[in-house]
């Protein structure tokens, strides 16, 4: 499997008027990579794409809870369809990605995870994250995901092994993280090593180094603004808070017994932006 990543950049917002902060960093897209396609599709426009393009997944877009899952899922589905590079609006770069071209799917590294399913069950420690990534046209690793999606949505019994550990009261954040994101994503690597095979991970150096985590290799940065999240109270923001860092201790503790890196046999990329096995 060696099809490239097509000149196509992707992004995705409630509607073509943006604040000051995504104006730049869409400008700072299209100015490192100025020989590229760059399609911004807003509500609407998702909307038609879904209809023209996925009509059989039309229900299960509609049945999503939360916005953001439905943002994750047409993430999925456009560069599945057309190729090319998916940014969230709050990403960064540095420079230009055009020597990411050859890795066919390339995906970032997010952080560690607090996954029990994922530590225990399928021994990685670690998760990929969605707000950046590229893949070819049809790439199978992407179909695998989008399947997964939709499993996520017809079956709920699914996603509970992601959810062991998690208390009930921050238990809807998680539900979105392993139904559409991050969390489904991740899984998806573990559960398929034939078609991880085929996917490029951009680690860090030091993958317990936490302020190494969501960043695009070396090549940007996410600004993690957090818009999808659910407004709360301040006092479930701060529990929420104290229980996410408690067990993070926990887990560092756990990671750093394995080393500071992790190896996949991903695509070959020729820049220090990739780690990978020999």
């Amino acid at each position: 499997m060696n099809d490239r990543i097509p000149r196509r950049i992707i992004q995705t917002g409630r509607e073509a008027g943006q604040s000051l902060q995504t104006r730049a960093t869409i400008a700072n897209l299209k100015l490192l990579n100025p020989d590229y396609e760059y399609h911004f599709f807003d509500d609407a426009a998702v909307e038609d794409f879904i209809a023209h393009e996925f009509p059989q997944y039309r229900t299960i877009f509609e049945r999503f809870q939360f916005s953001i899952e439905r943002y994750d899922f047409f993430r999925y589905l456009a560069v599945y369809r057309y190729g090319g590079f998916y940014f969230d609006l709050d990403v960064l770069l540095a420079e230009g990605i055009s020597h990411l071209l050859d890795a066919g799917c390339v995906f970032p590294f997010e952080g560690l995870t607090l996954s029990r399913h994922l530590r225990d069950y399928h021994k990685m420690d670690w998760e990929i994250g969605n707000y950046a990534f590229g893949a070819a046209a049809g790439h199978p690793f992407l179909a695998a995901v989008i399947e997964n999606c939709v499993r996520a949505q017809e079956n709920p019994e699914w996603v509970r092994p992601m959810l062991r550990g998690f208390p009930p009261m921050f238990r809807e954040e998680f539900v979105v993280l392993n139904s559409t994101g991050p969390g489904l994503i991740s899984r998806t690597f573990a559960e398929n090593p034939e078609l991880a095979a085929h996917v490029t991970v951009l680690f860090p150096d030091d993958v317990c180094d936490v302020k190494k985590w969501n960043l695009f290799g070396t090549l940007g940065v996410h600004l993690m603004d957090g818009s999808w999240r659910t407004p709360s109270s301040f006092l479930r923001r701060k529990v929420a808070q104290y229980w996410e860092l408690w067990n993070l201790r926990g887990v560092l503790k756990e990671s750093n017994k394995l080393g500071k890196t992790r190896e996949h046999r991903g695509a070959a990329v020729p820049h220090a932006a990739v780690r990978r096995s020999a």
